[in-house]
């Protein structure tokens, strides 16, 4: 591997959730800039201020695409359940300022190991010490303890007789609670929750009051895990939350689910387009956000460019013919060097498979990441995080860093179970970095002296 200079001279950053800039469409979006700009009447609809909700171009084919992908068994997608926003991360912030409010919304459900950087959203939208951790577990989610939890939060409620009047002020609607996820290929997990499990949240959200916010934005991203036989069909992408609740008998105008999803990972970043879809009147209740209402789409220019890319297909074509091929590789990259240089010493790949039955994602990789448990007797993984980083130039996301902000049982729940584990993103490199990021990790969890004894006892019981 050379001198110790030559290898860590170099910084692999297996932390970053980004997509490579290599493989940003540059070309496609040059193309939609054209047939954007160059077209003297679309040109003059795309420069102003855009329709609240987005040009029905971008909402259409937006609409349609959704549609061709997950067959909703309630039938096509329609462009009034569609809101255009600058990304998921800004679209979170838009619904919960307009669908809850601290004097009325008691609690902020979230999966852990959770996406941590969704924690300041809902901490900044009044929510500081309100928010609470569900444990994970095969089907994507534990539901009982949820169940427990929002039971426990009605008598909360109930013994403080706290009056809701000053709630409806903001908005048409809010919410009692919110429960937040990234159901498929979830981060940091990568898990898939079960269509069982999904129709259970639901049901349990619309008794408590609750809108499940969801963050669809991996679920494109998809192919054969490796371990799956040779030949074996890739299954259907399962339904939204937000498809279940349509087609649960029940539902009402408002909905108890929502689909918060991205083009960052499908296109890039910067183009800061996403979208929400929900029932006609969250979509109609988003266009009142004062920014909104004052300046129109907040991503005007940039949600035409994509219009385009959808309407045209280049950007299903991009998403088959480019992503996943390149992410397949690099995923298979990761597997092949965690097999070769972490599990001798005890590390071990949660399997994404659930038990759930009909409808599991079984034998199916995709999203970002992987998620790695250390082995048990190894030191906390927040110490083996910043030894690969300070003595080995290599950045991970290490599990204590999955616990729900503000939440004590989320942090023990932690000590014990995901946060002796770190989230790997394969996507920022290529396979050769990848190799050698696993190597280091490796590396530095051997330079510990308290990583001796894990060892140790691994190899003696498997003799």
């Amino acid at each position: 591997m050379g001198s110790l200079e030559k290898i860590y001279d170099k910084h692999i950053n297996l932390q970053l959730g980004w997509p490579t800039p290599l493989l940003f469409p540059s070309k496609l979006l040059t193309e939609a800039t054209q047939e954007t700009l160059l077209n003297n009447k679309v040109a003059a609809q795309t420069l102003v201020y855009g329709p609240d909700p987005g040009h029905e171009l971008v909402r259409t084919g937006t609409a349609e695409w959704l549609t061709r992908f997950y067959h909703p068994e309630v039938g096509d997608v329609q462009a009034d359940r569609i809101f255009i926003t600058p990304g998921a991360s800004s679209a979170l912030s838009m619904l919960l300022t307009r669908f809850t409010d601290p004097s009325f919304t008691q609690y902020i459900w979230m999966i852990e190991p959770t996406y941590f950087l969704a924690c300041p959203s809902f901490q900044e939208a009044g929510f500081h010490g309100r928010l609470r951790g569900v444990p994970e577990d095969t089907g994507g989610l534990d539901i009982e303890f949820l169940r427990s939890g929002l039971v426990e939060a009605e008598a909360e409620r109930c013994r403080k007789k706290t009056t809701d009047g000053l709630a409806f002020a903001r908005s048409s609607k809010v919410y009692r609670h919110i429960i937040y996820m990234v159901p498929t290929f979830s981060n940091p997990s990568a898990k898939v929750m079960s269509l069982r499990r999904r129709k259970e949240v639901v049901q349990l959200a619309r008794e408590f009051d609750a809108l499940i916010i969801s963050d669809d934005v991996y679920d494109w991203l998809r192919w054969p895990h490796p371990n799956s036989p040779d030949g074996a069909e890739m299954p259907k992408p399962l339904p939204r939350l937000v498809d279940v609740d349509c087609a649960m008998p029940g539902s009402s105008i408002w909905g108890n689910a929502v689909s918060n999803g991205s083009f960052s990972k499908i296109v890039a970043p910067g183009v800061r387009v996403g979208w929400i879809e929900g029932s006609p009147f969250i979509a109609k209740e988003l266009c009142k956000i004062g920014p909104v209402h004052s300046g129109g789409c907040q991503s005007q220019l940039s949600s035409m460019l994509i219009g385009q890319m959808l309407v045209s297909g280049k950007l299903e074509e991009h998403i088959q013919s480019t992503l996943i091929p390149v992410y397949q590789r690099r995923h298979r990259a990761m597997l092949k060097s965690i097999q070769m240089h972490l599990l001798p010493l005890g590390f071990k790949i949660p399997s994404i498979k659930t038990v759930e039955g009909n409808g599991d994602e079984a034998g199916l990789a995709g999203g970002f990441f992987l998620y790695l448990e250390f082995p048990t007797g190894s030191p906390p993984a927040e110490t083996v995080a910043k030894v690969a980083l300070e003595e080995f130039n290599l950045r991970i996301a290490h599990g204590g860093m999955m616990c729900v902000a503000g939440d004590a049982g989320s942090v023990q729940r932690g000590k014990k179970g995901f946060g002796q584990g770190a989230r790997l993103c394969w996507a920022w490199h290529e396979e050769a970095d990848i190799d050698e990021g696993i190597q280091r990790l490796a590396l530095a969890f051997r330079s510990l002296p308290q990583c001796t004894g894990a060892i140790k006892q691994l190899q003696t019981d498997e003799t």
